[in-house]
């Protein structure tokens, strides 16, 4: 499948219309570039459980997974891809040894300046369109993006109302690729 390996999967178990598990399997057997495991509603030791039978699954697909911010989850599982937010980024500053991918969402310029200074090694920029995960905030667009990716040395990845149909669009402005929640939880 690769139309998909152009994408990272971003989990959210409410979208999913299937066991959970499954739709995992589902979506990582399409070939995705990684996958982040957002799930940010459950408790530390739900999270836990839940990452180590997906990091599993990952593994038997050969899908890379980043565990979202959780980075004593992360050394405990041997997982060594991290995704934080740009305040998570710089709480965990001086935390960062263990990891040799570290994603960070970023939403400006001075964002991605920061998140680079600090190690990151990719990108997830938003929202480039809109997206219903982000009611009523207007996407910053294509001309955006290309400005943020000119100016980065990592690769920067689009989030935000990312489809198979606009994939083609954010790679011509510059982008690694996109990040797609809904269309891989629904799929």
């Amino acid at each position: 499948m690769e139309k998909y390996n152009k994408l990272i999967a971003v989990t959210n178990r409410h979208l999913c219309k299937r066991d959970y598990l499954e739709q995992i399997k589902r979506v990582v057997s399409l070939n995705p570039k990684s996958l982040i495991l957002r799930e940010k509603d459950l408790s530390k030791e739900e999270y836990e459980n839940l990452a180590k039978k997906v990091i599993d699954i990952c593994k038997d697909h050969n899908t890379p997974c980043f565990i979202h911010s959780h980075t004593d989850i992360a050394k405990k599982l041997y997982c060594k891809r991290i995704h934080f937010s740009i305040p998570k980024l710089k709480e965990n500053r001086d935390n960062l040894d263990f990891f040799n991918e570290i994603s960070v969402s970023c939403h400006s310029l001075k964002d991605v300046e920061q998140a680079i200074s600090l190690g990151a090694t990719r990108i997830v920029l938003g929202n480039i369109f809109e997206t219903p995960c982000k009611q009523g905030v207007s996407g910053k667009g294509l001309d955006f993006l290309s400005k943020i990716c000119k100016s980065s040395s990592v690769p920067v990845f689009a989030i935000g109302g990312i489809t198979l149909d606009n994939l083609y669009d954010v790679i011509e402005a510059g982008a690694q690729g996109g990040c797609m929640m809904s269309g891989f939880m629904k799929i």
